[in-house]
């Protein structure tokens, strides 16, 4: 049996080849004529050709996301939230990874001169003026989920990382916790830059001092573990000087859970915890984890949102979106 056409549809609708390509590409069509074609589709079983309609038009009808690490939770969150944008619109989403070193950002975003995608958003650990420059003769659209100076010019969406802190902040010292320590991941990225300001103006705020700072080698578990470990340094033996402690991310914050566990001590009883990010892992853990949720889905959505409209109209001036935080209270505090 040959494969539907879509003058095949056309005829078993009724309506010209044209107005079918006008029904599928979801441009302006009555009521009436939408139906028809559509029931002619399937009743025909007809399936668009992508590697016809790409040459057509000269799209791909492919979009990239690329972050740090796709084994992190909210990196899959913001997936989630693109991939239900993009496909509603036509498009399939390539999700990478570009790992944490600025070089292959810079690689990534050049490599898109290969033609296999027609946009990209990109969530960068690390910026400089390489990368910025990189995403800006792109030849292709490209939204950063994340912080880069105004001046570049491209469309960006960001997390408000200072407000979350202080937000965390306000809740252990309303808590009674006023001995607070900070596990933040590499203070030379964009996330840990944030996070420690924000840390340092909240305790200011409250007139409060940081009791420990540790700076963990990346925003994995096994580094909160690692961290963990240094911010109690001799505290197996006798009570840590801080009662309270919070983490730049979930990962870390879970981490160091188990360090405070293995030392003995109870969570919040001994030692409250606060994570960043408010993941799926932060409902996973025991005791449940209190975190700062700083929409990453709503970022992956707007992201979406902002490349496909950049997309229609290259000519557009560059948005700066930024999503707020809230702050997701459990056991753990």
């Amino acid at each position: 049996m040959s494969r539907p056409t879509i003058a095949g549809v056309a005829r078993a609708a009724g309506v010209s080849v044209a107005s079918v390509s006008r029904v599928l590409n979801g441009l302006p069509a009555t009521e009436e004529m939408a139906e028809r074609v559509r029931r002619a589709v399937d009743e025909l079983g007809y399936v668009p050709d992508s590697r016809a309609r790409s040459l057509k038009v000269g799209r791909t009808f492919q979009l990239t996301l690329a972050v740090a690490d796709v084994g992190n939770p909210v990196y899959v969150t913001m997936m989630r939230a693109v991939e239900e944008v993009v496909s509603a619109a036509g498009y399939r989403l390539v999700v990478t990874t570009t790992g944490p070193e600025i070089v292959d950002e810079v690689a990534l975003v050049r490599g898109m001169a290969r033609g296999y995608a027609d946009g990209l958003v990109i969530s960068p650990l690390r910026v400089d003026d390489d990368l910025i420059k990189s995403i800006q003769e792109c030849d292709v659209p490209v939204v950063v989920a994340g912080n880069v100076p105004a001046k570049a010019g491209v469309d960006t969406v960001r997390a408000n990382s200072p407000k979350g802190m202080a937000l965390a902040v306000e809740h252990l010292v309303s808590r009674g916790r006023r001995r607070i320590a900070f596990l933040n991941g590499p203070a030379d990225t964009v996330p840990g830059e944030a996070r420690a300001k924000g840390f340092a103006d909240a305790l200011r705020t409250h007139k409060l001092r940081a009791v420990a700072q540790v700076e963990a080698v990346d925003f994995t578990f096994a580094a909160g573990r690692e961290g963990g470990r240094e911010l109690l340094g001799g505290a197996r033996d006798h009570r840590p000087a801080f009662d309270a402690v919070i983490a730049a991310n979930d990962l870390l914050a879970v981490g160091l859970m188990h360090e405070l566990v293995a030392a003995d001590l109870a969570v919040p009883d001994d030692v409250a915890l606060v994570g960043m990010d408010d993941s799926e892992l932060a409902e996973q853990c025991f005791p449940t984890l209190t975190s700062v949720n700083l929409g990453s889905a709503e970022r992956g959505r707007r992201a979406a949102e902002l490349l496909l409209a950049r997309i229609e109209d290259g000519e557009r001036s560059p948005r700066r979106i930024v999503v707020h935080p809230s702050l997701s209270v459990r056991r753990s505090t």
